[in-house]
């Protein structure tokens, strides 16, 4: 590998770690402002700042971490580990806690401090369990884990911008053609320009150029205003901690995806050839989780899988370096609120299109084929949690028939908790693929246990959790119940059948 290609390679892996995380940023602000109508103002001098800070210190961690490991071994190929926004709680968070959080108070600051406070639940959880990693990734479930995430992957990350692209047709359609060109067609552009750059490129310059001809009636002139904001260090969020309880089935899930994600990320980079200690890594990110919640942020770190990738490029700490400086200092100097107003969703939405598919065909492909039902019915939760969205854009709970209330109920108790919820079903029926009915039992009293208490199937459309006691109905007995029936029928005497040859 010439001098010039390493060069070429460390500046396409910052390039594709930098626009990674800008993509998140704007559609993290894109979601808040046009599908909620989020003041602008505190997304762009407080949300932002906070959440662009937890990248730079984590990317400053793991570039030191990589010249450290560089100086002990004496290679000056060691590549840095990649640290940026984690695209499906970021996207989660959005669409379930922040913006339905605003709808439901009314208050944008206090929406602001639930997201906060759950962004810093989220990160004390990975503290305690970046020591317990190892523990943490033999008691999940594979199936429900990798079902749960596969299930954000598709509808969250890909459903969801799916409907963005046809809002704005003629550029999205382009932006997804080029993206599915370079990077699932894996066919060099001209002048082997980066496919995610020309596809940003060319689709925001078209969506302009067909705006300001006046071709496209939605169109709106950007509004290219600066809006600083550095972060600021407060503790003010800790109020609203009691009111981001009712969030605790979606933030420690969240959580736990990542850490496991991290061993797994960690795993990887140590067979391309780069041995980092699994808990620097998970500190870190958990770390950088914690910093960013204390000056405002709301979207959490995680260490990217692409670390192989871009130790083929030719990276090394350098990436990281410049992605870090760039995301941190650009978010403190206000240069998101242009980029936001410049590139439509439509334009960056095949991204997440196809980290989504990515996400799904890891998902299949780290479990054993025979279990693939196991984290296809783990998807389940996740489409309920996603007909509750577009429902909520519509109408209120009030406004239901009372013909379609018992349909209404049922689709807000599956949905609610359906990070959870996925996770122990895809783990049930996994177990029982296996063979292994008292194991089963288990995931089902599991669930019972946690419905009694609204961490999964609360009857609020809030999601709010509650004492057994204090349900407002017994519909979550009733739940509860029935899985443990569920979990009896399966401690039932059981013949398994010998394997023949």
């Amino acid at each position: 590998m010439t001098r010039q290609t390493i060069k070429w390679g460390e500046f396409s892996a910052f390039l594709a770690l930098f626009i990674d995380n800008l993509g998140v940023l704007v559609f993290l602000s894109s979601i808040l402002i046009f599908t909620f109508h989020f003041p602008s103002d505190i997304i762009f001098t407080r949300m932002i700042p906070g959440t662009a800070l937890g990248v730079l210190f984590g990317d400053l961690v793991y570039t030191w971490l990589a010249l450290r490991l560089s100086k002990k071994t004496g290679r000056s190929d060691v590549t840095a580990m990649p640290l940026g926004l984690d695209t499906p709680s970021t996207i989660g968070l959005a669409f379930t806690v922040l913006g339905p959080a605003y709808i439901a108070t009314g208050d944008a600051v206090l929406a602001w401090q639930i997201g906060i406070s759950t962004l810093f639940i989220i990160g004390l959880v990975k503290i305690i369990t970046s020591f317990l990693g190892g523990w943490v990734q033999r008691i999940v479930p594979t199936a429900g884990l990798m079902g749960s995430l596969a299930g954000i992957g598709l509808l969250l990350l890909g459903f969801l911008p799916m409907v963005e692209i046809f809002n704005s047709s003629i550029a999205g359609m382009v932006a997804l053609g080029l993206i599915f060109y370079a990077l699932i067609g894996k066919m060099d552009m001209p002048g082997r320009l980066p496919g995610v750059l020309m596809a940003v490129l060319f689709g925001t310059g078209l969506h302009l150029l067909l705006g300001y001809s006046g071709l496209l009636p939605e169109f709106h002139k950007p509004v290219f205003e600066i809006t600083p904001g550095l972060p600021v260090f407060s503790t003010a969020f800790i109020s609203a901690l009691p009111a981001s309880i009712k969030y605790l089935p979606i933030a420690i899930p969240f959580a736990i995806l990542t850490i496991i994600g991290g061993i797994n990320n960690t795993e990887s980079a140590r067979l391309a050839g780069d041995t980092y200690k699994a808990r620097d890594i998970l500190l870190t990110e958990a770390a950088s989780t914690i910093i960013a919640a204390l000056f405002g942020g709301v979207a959490q770190t995680t260490p990217y899988i692409g670390h192989p990738a871009y130790k083929k490029m030719g990276a090394t700490w350098r990436y990281t370096l410049a992605t870090g400086l760039l995301i941190g200092i650009g978010a403190a100097a206000g240069i998101i609120s242009p980029i936001v107003a410049i590139i439509p969703k439509a334009v960056l939405a095949p991204i997440f299109i196809f980290i989504g598919f990515e996400i799904v065909r890891q998902a299949y492909a780290c479990v054993p084929a025979a279990q693939s039902p196991a984290v296809t019915f783990a998807f389940f939760p996740v489409i309920a949690n996603l007909v509750m969205i577009f429902l909520g854009q519509f109408i209120t709970p009030d406004a239901v028939p009372e013909r379609l209330q018992t349909l209404y109920l049922s689709l807000t108790v599956m949905s609610n908790g359906f990070i959870l919820t996925a996770i122990l079903w895809g783990g049930m029926l996994a177990c029982l693929i296996d063979k292994q009915p008292r194991k089963a039992a288990i995931y089902a009293f599991a669930c019972a246990l946690f419905t009694l208490f609204g961490l999964m199937h609360s009857v609020f459309p809030s999601g709010e959790v509650y004492l057994p006691w204090d349900a407002p109905n017994r519909y979550p007995l009733t739940i509860a119940a029935s899985y443990l029936l569920l979990a009896c029928v399966y401690m039932l005497p059981h013949k398994i059948p010998e394997c023949r040859a």
